[in-house]
């Protein structure tokens, strides 16, 4: 299954120019712990970084900085790491434990910002898809009784 067809689509971004505190604030109106960091280039979002709230906790309040003019330029993680929206499951899970992050921007083609996958986002569907595998049994059981008895 192509990562483009279970990532989410609305993703909250900002430029390298966003100050820490309108960062703060997106992630609050928007309840997500995360921003995308893009670069407008020939009219598409192209990630160059991410921003976390733990990232602001530990790199400016932690530290007790001003985060007056403080852009998430300074904080952003980056290069960042993207799967493309064509990368199966398997990819895309192996591509996240080798650089070790729990959430990917989603790129098109052309490394246009198109979506967002998170740990989170697969094991909901890891563990949907083990629990249909756990109903086989059962079923298969069922299905061996009734035969018998025919």
């Amino acid at each position: 299954m192509p990562i483009g067809e279970i990532c989410n689509r609305e993703v909250v971004f900002a430029n390298k120019q966003t100050l820490i505190v309108e960062a703060a604030q997106l992630m609050r109106r928007y309840h997500v712990g995360d921003l995308v960091v893009v670069d407008e280039v020939d009219g598409k979002r192209v990630p160059v970084g991410m921003v976390t709230d733990r990232d602001i906790v530990m790199e400016i309040v932690a530290k007790m900085l001003p985060a007056d003019g403080c852009t998430v330029e300074h904080i952003m993680a980056a290069p960042v790491v993207t799967v493309s929206e064509n990368e199966g499951l398997i990819g895309a899970i192996q591509r996240m434990r080798s650089h070790g992050v729990r959430r990917m921007p989603v790129v098109d083609a052309e490394s246009g910002l198109v979506g967002i996958v998170s740990v989170d986002d697969l094991l909901d569907l890891l563990a949907g898809e083990l629990n249909e595998l756990a109903k086989v049994a059962p079923r298969q059981q069922g299905r061996e009784v009734r035969n018998r008895i025919g």
